[in-house]
């Protein structure tokens, strides 16, 4: 009998069905399972599936090509992740063009508390390469897992950084996960799948096309606490990613470089236009993060005072899950209570005048301690 993952993995490869439809046949059917049990007409009822597309999930042999993959997979000893699989990244899980289904490779922690993207230009200078160096040096203590693209450059200088200092890096790839690119990197990205992994949502076998290294950087941004770009030139990828990085409210940190310096001129120019906070130590990452205040917090062991008996079941339901974490972003709240964001915007409202969560940089929360 076909898996869940085969099934999962099924739906990905259905042609005209990307994430977003994917959800909405997982909503109205149940389960990927679900899906390809439903009748022709019960597809066809589902917003976006047409019958061009309701006839092509019904195609036999969708089911055959999965169960290739998943022996692909297995031979890399690399894992499938479903949206709704709880080692899914959750803080990829809200947002709205994550990919329903990752491959992953590795041990490293999908859903570890902290995490930094640094990217930048692949012509790196000295400059560059010292800087990246230094800002992982300075997160050292604060367990942080480092998120980049495995290229040339900046890239490859966070991992191997990483490595160093014995930091969980993950590289995110925009071709499947038995082709490393650039392949000069494969020593590095074998060292990377003991301390951190790789991670794609390309099928194994997928070239490193052109057309998929934005959606490659849309990942690497919404993995991502903050994005830190090093150096840039004017365009590039680099740029997608900070982007990326906006539209997700995450913070984003630009590293001002020399004027005329055709790799300052992107920093520089998010810089101008508000669309990053200058770098100008990695004090400046731990303050906008706010994780100086949470580790002195835990490393005093205080405790969260105690909840007064007229506080409602939702309240409590955050109040809990704040609880276990250090700080968590008011969309993983929503999605994690299944409390509409409106409202839950109004609870955390209520619960901070109440003192018993407090507001942080890039709508997140914490517990107060006392």
């Amino acid at each position: 009998m076909p898996t869940d993952t085969q099934h999962q993995i099924a739906l990905t490869l259905v042609p005209g069905v990307g994430s977003i439809l994917i959800r909405q046949l997982i909503s109205y059917c149940g389960s990927a399972a679900d899906v390809f049990r439903s009748p022709l007409a019960r597809l066809m009822k589902v917003p976006g599936i047409g019958e061009v597309t309701a006839r092509a999930i019904l195609k036999p042999g969708v089911l055959t090509e999965a169960d290739q993959v998943i022996k692909r997979l297995e031979k890399l000893g690399a894992t499938a992740l479903f949206y709704t699989d709880k080692d899914y990244p959750s803080r990829l899980k809200t947002l709205y063009d994550a990919p329903a289904l990752l491959y992953f490779q590795g041990s490293g922690n999908l859903n570890i508390s902290r995490t930094i993207g640094l990217v930048g230009t692949r012509q790196a200078t000295d400059y560059g390469r010292r800087i990246t160096a230094e800002i992982i040096e300075a997160v050292v203590p604060y367990e942080v897992s480092i998120i980049s693209g495995l290229a040339y450059g900046i890239d490859i200088a966070a991992h191997r950084a990483s490595l160093t200092n014995n930091l969980p890096t993950i590289g995110v790839m925009a071709s499947g996960l038995d082709i490393i690119y650039p392949n000069v990197h494969q020593k590095t990205a074998g060292e990377m799948l003991v301390q951190g992994g790789l991670l794609t949502e390309s099928l194994p076998g997928t070239k490193p096309d052109a057309h998929l290294f934005p959606a490659r950087n849309r990942i690497i941004a919404g993995l991502s606490d903050a994005v830190i770009v090093v150096e840039a030139a004017a365009k590039g990828g680099a740029l997608i990613t900070a982007e990326y990085a906006n539209n997700y409210h995450r913070e984003v940190f630009a590293v001002p470089g020399q004027l005329n310096q055709a790799f300052s001129a992107g920093c520089n120019k998010l810089i101008r236009e508000n669309k990053a906070q200058i770098y100008t130590s990695p004090k400046d990452i731990i303050e906008a993060l706010n994780w100086d205040q949470l580790s002195e917090h835990l490393s005093k062991k205080n405790v969260a005072p105690a909840l007064p008996v007229d506080i409602t079941e939702e309240e409590s339901q955050i109040v809990a899950l704040l609880r276990q974490s250090a700080d968590l972003h008011i969309d993983d709240l929503s999605w994690k209570t299944q409390i509409p964001m409106g409202r839950m915007a109004s609870l955390l409202l209520n619960l901070e005048f109440r003192g018993f969560v407090r507001s942080l940089p890039g709508k997140k929360y914490a517990v107060v301690y006392v």
